[in-house]
């Protein structure tokens, strides 16, 4: 029996080695962590790093007449929210041109939040209560 051409001895070949290999698998979910053969540049952050410096959420309570805590830091791309749990009415109002744009509603349940994205002191007060008073530090 005369054999086939040449690319048709090979499709089939290569078609014989993809059904061998894929009845190797399982329908089972993998607990193994998943892991990686390549290796990082020289100098570069790992995963793990990465992950440490990702933004993250802090929170400020607002009750009791007081902000807590009333100062924090956070890093750049960092998120602060407030969260409104007292009695009176409260806001966030920022101090100074640095941070104009701190400026919540009036409120006294809830939350409001900000994200800051460039370094510096941050002041900031409650407007019915200027007593009231936080400082958010923001590094790089």
């Amino acid at each position: 029996m005369p054999l086939p051409p040449r690319r048709t001895r090979t499709a089939v070949a290569a078609l014989a080695a993809l059904a061998l290999t894929a009845g190797c698998g399982t329908d089972e979910p993998s607990t193994a962590a998943p892991t990686s053969s390549t290796s990082a540049a020289p100098g570069a952050p790992t995963a793990q790093q990465q992950q440490a410096t990702a933004p993250s959420t802090v929170t400020v309570r607002v009750e009791d007449m007081t902000f807590s805590p009333d100062e924090l830091r956070v890093q750049v791309g960092d998120t602060v929210t407030w969260e409104f749990a007292d009695g009176p009415a409260h806001s966030v109002q920022g101090i100074g041109d640095s941070a104009m744009g701190i400026n919540s509603p009036i409120q006294n349940a809830g939350s409001w939040s900000y994200t800051f994205i460039a370094p510096g002191n941050y002041r900031y007060l409650c407007s019915l209560h200027p007593e009231m008073r936080g400082t958010v530090v923001v590094e790089e």
